[in-house]
């Protein structure tokens, strides 16, 4: 389905996000100022040396240290992953550790100033990937930001349909039916706690979870962009509506709702889940800056076991843990399959070509990614209404407003910094009349429905607070194709062989071009139209002119401008093995024992908008499920 976006402002995309993170030395400056107030952590939990917490491989020493001190060794410290280290500690009989690869997000300020993620990228706090060259997408390699952090935007649950989506490619399997919307319902509004807004009193906070530990709402920046593209969007004919994350339904246009407090601050997992009372249980560890290179197993059974891992650390050491009773790898859809083949789950021909030992031949590992993709507008806004000064080159003038800017967020913590870049959104379908009339787009023409059902939208458009610019990509491919995760070698410093496969069907291409028609029809109604600046019609690099040219033309601008909406799922997807499964419907990988995946590697299919509240749902599911096991245990 193709994530559509109108946008008055920056691209989403990295390549014009990446501004940010070249943002001026007063920011930086900031940084350190309120770095200062995170640099104390006196938890427990984290564990200062490696060798008390873990076996040292080689080097002939010998450490004191119980190989059998965990129950759950959890991998990968992102949304999932905290997630569980938080709720499966609850129980003080169950000992877990957490690894992982990256640091602490708490000192780093530039996860929690909304604004200021960007500056993230191309960091050692991200992995920093590539895809391979897309031919069908300008024959380029894209950049994949990853978080290189603990906890790992915008909130969205994505469509009711998409959920029982999930439960029926399970095929009646013993638990489908857990992950269908009604059910499954439950763990979407677990997680959440819900801030009510006085400025948008139409949204029903009895639809919404109360006393979860994410704190989300309509806090953050509004820019005057926002309610002009809600209101230009309700005039070309798509319903305004208070909200798109209940059982009503995601279809129509509204403010978005962030993963921002009432301080100003991005909630991240980490910060939710492992709070300091969390870090304070004897019976959690986490071990930081924890390269897994792989999974152990006991292979002496009929039945491979999962028993621990191993990793290493900076200093160039190696170190094992043991997991008595479960492995949980929730690395992410990149990493989770890349450990995973690196410790011999995968496709047994690509492993063998790699020299590594089969322990389980599951072709689906890496082989089913799916990723949303977006496209960038572009437009002159004669208004002079961007907040641009904040992340760019700047005059005299717009220094002074800038540093205005840093001291309302320090002393308010609200202002432009706030702003979740995207700040209104708008899911719709290419195939409404209403929108798309048949007298101009032939009934013929329609792109193939990709969708979960009628309420399931195909497309997203956005906007955001800097010059005005037009966002839409791809939220679900077609069912017929898909990317593959694969492994460069058994090396596991070398990154990942990524292939989306963006924009390998015309259905994909159909779908955005119908998308930028909309969105060009929406940029140049009212009132959005009002703050066009004519200038731009004769600027080649704008896109003003844009419902003058061709299909063909418009055809080639997706192409050349498409890149990832960060959102890659499906690596490890939970269906039957005959239809390249990987986890069954209780998230346990086929044929070994004590190893789950849980993250978005595991969803049967991409969700029809925005994925990390369904990775916060599907790790609190999770959760249950495996603290149900070990009490039968």
């Amino acid at each position: 389905m193709p994530l559509c976006g109108s946008v008055l402002g920056t691209n989403l995309s990295p390549r014009v996000v990446h501004p940010i993170a070249t943002a001026s030395a007063l920011l930086v400056a900031a940084g350190i100022v309120l770095r200062h107030l995170y640099a104390k952590s006196p938890y427990t939990a984290f564990v200062k040396d490696t060798a008390k917490a873990a076996k040292r491989v080689g080097g002939g020493r010998h450490d004191e240290y119980d190989f059998d001190e965990y129950d759950v060794v959890i991998i990968g410290g992102g949304t999932a992953g905290c997630v569980l280290a938080s709720r499966l500690s609850e129980d003080p009989s169950i000992r877990v550790l957490l690894l992982e690869a990256g640091k602490s997000s708490v000192k780093e300020v530039y996860s929690s100033i909304p604004l200021s993620y960007g500056k993230l990228f191309h960091t050692p706090r991200d992995w920093d990937l590539q895809t391979v060259p897309q031919s069908n997408a300008g024959a380029v390699s894209k950049y994949w930001p990853r978080a290189k952090l603990l906890g790992g935007c915008k909130f969205h649950m994505a469509a009711p349909e998409d959920y029982d989506e999930w439960a029926l490619a399970q095929k009646g399997q013993e638990g489908a039916q857990q992950w269908s919307y009604r059910e499954f319902q439950q763990y979407l509004l677990k997680f959440e706690h819900f801030h009510p807004s006085p400025d948008y009193p139409e949204v029903d906070a009895s639809l919404r979870g109360k006393s979860g530990p994410v704190k989300v709402g309509l806090f953050g920046h509004a820019s005057a962009y926002a309610p002009k593209f809600i209101k230009a969007c309700e005039n070309v004919g798509i319903p305004a509506v208070a909200d798109v994350n209940t059982p009503r339904g995601t279809m129509g246009v509204t403010k978005v709702v962030t993963y921002i407090d009432s301080r100003g601050k991005r909630v991240t997992a980490e910060l939710a889940y492992l709070t300091s009372d969390v870090l304070r249980r004897p019976n959690l560890k986490v071990i930081t800056e924890a390269h897994v290179t792989r999974i152990l197993f006991d292979t002496s059974g009929a039945v491979p076991r999962a028993t621990g891992a191993e990793f290493t650390q900076p200093s160039g050491e190696t170190f094992r843990v043991k997991a008595r009773k479960e492995v949980v790898l929730s690395a992410g859809a990149v990493h989770t399959p890349q450990i995973l083949q690196l410790s011999g789950v995968g496709p047994a021909d690509h492993l063998r070509e790699h020299r590594i030992p089969v322990v389980a031949d599951l072709p689906g590992v890496g082989s089913h990614l799916m990723d949303h993709i977006v496209i960038s507008l572009r437009y002159r806004d004669k208004t002079e209404s961007s907040i641009s000064y904040v992340v760019g080159n700047r005059t005299l003038a717009q220094h002074l407003k800038f540093l205005s800017v840093l001291l309302q967020y320090r002393l308010k913590g609200n202002g432009p910094l706030t702003s979740n870049i995207c700040e209104a959104i708008a899911f719709i379908r290419t195939t409404d009349p209403k929108l798309f009339p048949p007298e101009e787009f032939s009934p013929e023409t329609d792109p193939e429905d990709t969708t979960a059902g009628p309420g399931a939208p195909d497309v997203e458009l956005f906007v955001t607070p800097f010059a005005i610019h037009a966002h839409m990509g791809i939220a679900r491919p077609p069912n017929h194709y898909f990317g593959t995760i694969r492994l460069k070698s058994n090396n596991p410093y070398d990154p990942p062989v990524i292939d989306p496969q963006y924009l390998s069907t015309q259905n994909d291409v159909t779908i955005l071009t119908r998308a930028a028609r909309l969105l060009s029809r929406i940029v140049h109604t009212a009132p959005l139209a009002d703050i066009l600046d004519p200038a731009g019609e004769t600027e080649a690099a704008l896109d003003h002119a844009l419902h003058t040219r061709d299909d063909a033309d418009i055809a080639e601008r997706v192409r050349q401008a498409a890149e990832t909406l960060y959102h890659p799922t499906c690596t490890a997807r939970m269906a039957p093995l005959e239809d390249g499964g990987v986890v069954d419907p209780f998230l346990r990988v086929y044929g070994i024992a004590g190893l789950r995946v849980v993250d978005a590697s595991v969803f049967p299919t991409i969700p029809s908008g925005h994925t990390a509240g369904p990775v916060f749902a599907v790790a609190e599911k999770a959760a249950d499920l495996i603290k149900a096991a070990l009490s039968k245990a």
